[in-house]
């Protein structure tokens, strides 16, 4: 996929590059500074702390081990595990309904799969099986399936299985990518990143694949798409400003608001369960880290501080 891609920054989805060589990647922040896989030696696991895992916690993605690792935080920060102490890259968390389990991407079996585990990193289960690229994770809210992205037709486009992986069907069919499929709350519809649109927009579709609408329909690069709690808006990443920027909008695609509103790129948002909130990641100190602000773009708190890049964080709902 074509993507502006501002030097020196590392991609939205440097595990395009760490978990596969593929056509079917997310939009960019630019050239990976990671190593590539499969790394000479495995990171040895570090000691697991002792961890409240029963509370409101943030997973997200970090380089702090020297790969990709999914990790878990309090929303301030202050406490975090690493949940896949694994030395292939793992990536795409996404939360179960009822926040028990956590479905991911890894290529720890030799190609990119996705794996579910409970909270604490424990009983990993592959669930698809495919010399396929398959990624993008994202549960139905009554947590008995997942939609995913797939190579496996020659392009990106967009699955449902049941969530123990059987009874996979494909509900997209376009010669374009189509990727990071997001359930709404309600069951109905899936939001997605396509660029059947000539360029990169959100879209949204019903959840069998029907009835595929473009939110954004902008000239600028719109991918990124999370709900909010009650499905009346989503949050996007565009860089309709010249960089990107978190954006939020009304489910139908109507009043877009600029909510980071800063010169650095920022990046990959979802909301808190309350709705007051959205957690992201940006480049405005100097390397990926981790953030929250309110809707109206005021209250912005850092989360991470370390050298390593911090990404992609998720919301427990």
């Amino acid at each position: 996929m074509l993507r502006r891609t501002p030097a020196p920054m590392r991609p939205v989805s440097a595990w395009i590059v760490l978990l596969a060589t593929v056509t079917l990647g997310a939009c960019g922040k630019g050239t990976p500074t990671g190593p590539a896989l499969p790394p000479t030696q495995p990171t040895p696991p570090p000691a697991q702390p002792s961890f409240d895992f029963s509370g409101d916690l943030i997973a997200f993605e970090t380089w702090r081990d020297g790969n990709r690792e999914i990790y878990l935080m309090t929303p301030d920060g202050s406490d975090v595990i690493d949940l896949t102490n694994d030395s292939h890259a793992d990536g795409d968390a996404a939360w179960s309904p009822d926040g028990s389990k956590i479905a991911f991407a890894s290529t720890r079996d030799g190609n990119t799969e996705v794996y579910v585990m409970d909270v604490d990193g424990g009983n990993v289960t592959r669930i698809t099986n495919n010399p396929a690229v398959d990624r993008f994770p994202s549960w139905s809210p009554d947590g008995s399936k997942l939609a995913f992205a797939t190579d496996r037709d020659g392009n990106g486009e967009i699955y449902v299985m049941d969530a123990d992986g059987s009874n996979p069907v494909r509900i997209t069919d376009d010669a374009a990518t189509d990727q990071e499929p997001i359930w709404s709350p309600d069951g109905t519809k899936i939001a997605f990143f396509s660029d059947r649109s000539g360029n990169g927009d959100v879209w949204v579709m019903d959840a069998d694949g029907s009835n595929p609408t473009n939110l954004t329909a902008n000239p600028a690069f719109d991918c990124s798409p999370a709900w909010s709690p009650d499905g009346s808006h989503l949050s996007f990443v565009t860089d309709r400003d010249g960089n990107d920027e978190v954006y939020t909008m009304e489910a139908d695609g109507s009043n877009p608001i600029n909510v980071t509103q800063h010169a650095a790129d920022d990046f990959a948002s979802t909301w808190k369960t309350d709705a007051t909130r959205l957690v992201f990641d940006s480049y405005r100190d100097g390397n990926w880290e981790i953030y929250s602000i309110k809707l109206d773009g005021t209250g912005l708190v850092r989360l991470t501080t370390e050298s390593a890049d911090d990404e992609h964080p998720k919301w427990r709902p």
